[in-house]
């Protein structure tokens, strides 16, 4: 299928192959019908696989013909049931979709939405020095990762993905249940403009199926792919340092926390230099043995080695524990004990070796349960306590239950609110509840620790992080369905005002004008406006 940049469809020049349907038949189907996290296991009519934007406009079309509930799945990585659910009849897999080229017609990097962000680093940077700006973990694909607002390491010097997101090619379904091929641009002049903008942040399986982004920077000039995105810094100073939790007292836990947090808060600016360092401090159950932090600072900036110094002294001012090698794994992260003095590695090196050694992301056996918030300000005292108050109950032995704190801030800040989907602009850092196990008998045990504690650090605002002067709500990349339960959230602020703050009634908007029958759905979808 042919697009050009204003959104036209065309017809393909050859024919594509008729798509695979894998059932219950079939030896592949159980590989195919649940993703990382093993709690959630569907049973669909079929799998559906994918190897062009045709055969997904074919799929969609069967579907919606049919009256069966669909769902897509690209790596499998959503963290609550919106793939793999018993609702669902179909599931619609692009993970082949995963082509990464310079489109001419588009003067952009298009990447496939089943491309991991393994092989768009993988692509891009060793052809042309350039990367989209999108996460750590090497088997997370394009396709949700994008439409959700995507962060990673280069967030703080580059921004978001979506803020170099130049089109998107999206299958949806109109009013009269015929399913097609758009492309919505960022142009200014572009009628499905709205579409465009609902894939950056608005998040996944909302408004259709997205099978191709293409990305070109803002303000970038001329033709030539190297001069298109971001150059990430030819080497990253690289340090993983932990304090034994056997020697921590509670008032020096706070102070981790709370160094971590109030540095953030004080160089959260667009143009602050320290925007060239970027942290990810790991609040592990005691368990562990060890609370663990890696620091990645772009080593050609201004005295690197300085700014790393200076924030690794921040971090343990009022800590009398001195810092050692990181050991131990830590939720998605791997032990590093070599980077326990820093060292500096070349960019994609280093971004491999975060990305893919921690055994704990192919661990075909894993449970999880997550929750999310972002913060705007340092963290009051009753939070701290209360953080440490669950990291250290008896009743829980695991040293896979954490609470992962990353950076934001820098570039990120630099885009308004409203002109992405993404609304958490004004955000300093994030935090990351995380607990695996493996079996499924210790289930509850782990979902009420993660629910106990996330009530509790945030039992101020009815028990989740409401957008205020210290709170800014929560990432949909990382979905809590109990953001939706009343039980949970008592706040009064509905989950969608969490996710998407005062963006929401446009993505309501976009809903209406782009998925009128509401056939792409799940548990926390955008819902069409009343009315």
């Amino acid at each position: 299928m042919s697009t050009n940049e204003n959104g036209v469809i065309g017809t393909t020049e050859r024919p594509h192959a008729r798509t695979v349907a894998i059932t219950a038949a079939d030896r592949q189907y159980a590989d195919l019908v649940s993703g990382l996290n093993q709690r959630y296991v569907a049973t669909p009519e079929s799998v559906r696989i994918a190897t062009s934007t045709e055969q997904v406009v074919a799929i969609v079309q069967e579907a919606v013909d049919a009256g069966k509930r669909l769902s897509v799945r690209s790596s499998g990585h959503c963290y609550e049931d919106f793939v793999f659910n018993p609702e669902v009849q179909v599931v619609l897999d692009t993970s082949n979709l995963d082509d990464v080229h310079y489109d001419p017609r588009f003067n952009a990097i298009a990447v496939g939405s089943g491309a991991t962000t393994l092989r768009t680093y993988q692509t891009t940077y060793p052809e042309w020095g350039v990367a989209v700006p999108a996460g750590f973990c090497y088997s997370v694909t394009m396709g949700g990762h994008v439409s959700g607002g995507a962060w990673g390491p280069l967030c703080r010097l580059h921004g978001l993905v979506v803020d170099h997101l130049y089109a998107v090619e999206v299958v949806v379904v109109d009013a009269d249940g015929r399913a097609h091929a758009v492309v919505a641009t960022r142009r200014e002049d572009d009628p499905n403009r709205e579409l465009w903008w609902a894939h950056t942040g608005g998040g996944g399986g909302n408004f259709g199926v997205a099978t191709r982004y293409w990305f070109r920077s803002p303000g970038a000039k001329g033709r030539d792919p190297r001069g298109l995105l971001p150059q990430p810094p030819a080497e990253l100073l690289v340090s993983a340092v932990s304090w034994p939790w056997a020697e921590l007292t509670a008032g020096e836990f706070a102070a981790l926390a709370r160094n971590y947090a109030d540095w953030h808060v004080e160089n959260i600016g667009p143009d602050n230099p320290n925007r060239a360092l970027i942290s990810q401090l790991v609040l592990t159950h005691r368990s562990a043995g060890q609370i663990g932090m890696i620091t990645l600072v772009d080593a050609s900036a201004p005295d690197a080695e300085g700014m790393l110094e200076d924030y690794l002294r921040r971090i343990n001012d009022g800590v009398s524990v001195a810092t050692g090698a990181l050991t131990v794994p830590m939720g998605e992260l791997p032990p590093m004990p070599r980077f326990a003095a820093a060292r500096r590695l070349p960019w994609l090196q280093a971004i491999r070796l975060l990305g893919t050694t921690n055994s704990t992301l192919n661990d075909p056996t894993l449970r999880a349960e997550y929750k999310s918030a972002y913060m705007r300000a340092g963290f009051p005292e009753r939070q701290l306590a209360a953080l440490h108050r669950h990291l250290t109950r008896d009743d829980i032995a695991n040293p896979n239950v954490s609470v992962l704190l990353t950076s934001y801030g820098g570039r990120i800040g630099a885009v308004e609110p409203t002109a992405t989907a993404s609304a958490h602009r004004g955000a300093a850092f994030k935090l990351l509840w995380q607990a695996f196990w493996n079996d499924p008998a210790d289930d509850d045990k782990h979902i009420a620790w993660a629910r106990e504690s996330y009530g509790e650090v945030y039992a101020d605002t009815g028990g989740v992080p409401v957008p205020n002067e210290v709170t800014d709500g929560a990432y949909v990349n990382y979905p809590d369905i109990d953001l939706s339960d009343d039980r949970f959230n008592t706040s009064g602020v509905p989950w969608h005002d969490l996710y998407y703050k005062e963006n929401y009634p446009r993505l309501q908007q976009v809903k209406h004008d782009w998925d009128p029958r509401n056939f792409f759905r799940h548990g926390q979808s955008v819902e069409p406006p009343r009315g």
